[in-house]
């Protein structure tokens, strides 16, 4: 049986990534360049959750690779 995933508020998205701030991940929202999101309320609603799972690999997916790793 799968695990149930670990969902995060925005402010807890912030808490996981460094230097993010909540003004900042709207911002990505609005521009669709941010990580997954849902809004279980609707459009309109005012919750906004994440999955851990999917802002880890937001993150991961950003790593830049270098020379030596090539």
């Amino acid at each position: 049986m799968s695990e149930t995933p670990r969902y995060l508020s925005p402010e807890q998205v912030c808490e996981l990534v460094p230097g993010m701030t909540v003004a900042n991940l709207k911002d990505l929202r609005a521009s669709g360049k941010g990580p997954r999101y849902s809004k279980p309320t609707g459009d309109r609603g005012h919750i906004t959750l994440y999955r851990e799972a999917d802002v880890v690999a937001w993150v991961e997916a950003a790593f830049v690779k270098t020379r030596e790793q090539s």
